[in-house]
């Protein structure tokens, strides 16, 4: 499991550990019944706090992404595939939204940002 943490970009570094491990989840690199470093372990290799590392572990353990077993650590939950579409497309959702935004802003009427999307998702040249 590999985490990136960047102290310029803003985003609390917990919600960096969540987002990278989230996302490693919903990609299949880790499975249910996968384990994950102890906090303590993560906390050292990502020379971050503790304290840190348990609140990421707690977000993700609330949300069902991980479950605790106490006295061996932390694994991947079982995940239902349809949560996971459901957060897929919520993200997905974040970021049109905010590309209709910039879209608007720019002028950009909507067949040709329907256009642009469409070559996109194709992957077609712009």
């Amino acid at each position: 499991m590999e985490i990136i943490i960047s102290n310029s970009g803003g985003k609390p570094i917990y919600e960096q550990i969540t987002d990278q491990i989230k996302g490693q989840i919903m990609s299949g690199e880790l499975q249910a019944g996968d384990a994950l470093p102890s906090m303590r372990l993560l906390a050292k290799e990502l020379r971050i706090s503790v304290i840190t590392t348990k609140r990421a572990y707690e977000e993700l353990e609330r949300e069902g992404f991980l479950t605790t077993v106490p006295g061996k650590g932390c694994f991947v939950a079982a995940q239902d595939r349809e949560l996971l579409r459901e957060a897929r497309l919520r993200k997905v959702e974040e970021h049109l939204s905010a590309a209709v935004d910039e879209a608007k802003q720019g002028g950009i009427e909507l067949p040709e940002l329907i256009e642009t999307i469409s070559i996109l998702y194709r992957g077609d040249e712009l």
